[in-house]
């Protein structure tokens, strides 16, 4: 693949995860002005309905995504040492990693209790 398809396969997964980010971001502000959960359990009980807590999901896989794309552009375009770019994209990785691991695990504790 040339550099030229990457680039544009990177955009489109930036735009893709945008739109969904938007979505449900949408779909959040619009469940809380129709029925707002009352409390702290209202709120962790609609959490844990299967499709909240799937799009809930995705809506993270896709800001981390989005994210990664974001960051890696910006460390390709301006880092300058090969060494010093490669360490950025380690730690960005990492910390992007560890955010969707506490997500998940976040999101899976709403079934446990």
């Amino acid at each position: 693949m040339n550099r030229r398809a990457r680039g544009l396969r990177a955009w489109l997964w930036q735009r893709l995860s945008a739109v969904y980010l938007l979505a449900y971001t949408l779909f959040v502000a619009a469940a809380c002005a129709i029925a707002p959960p009352a409390s702290y359990d209202a709120w962790r009980a609609w959490m844990a309905d299967p499709f909240v807590g799937l799009a809930t999901a995705l809506f993270f896989g896709a800001l981390l995504l989005h994210a990664w794309v974001g960051m890696r552009d910006v460390i390709i375009d301006y880092a300058g040492a090969l060494s010093l770019r490669l360490a950025l994209l380690a730690v960005t990785a990492l910390v992007l990693a560890g955010a969707g691991l506490w997500v998940l695990q976040a999101l899976y504790s709403l079934h446990g209790r």
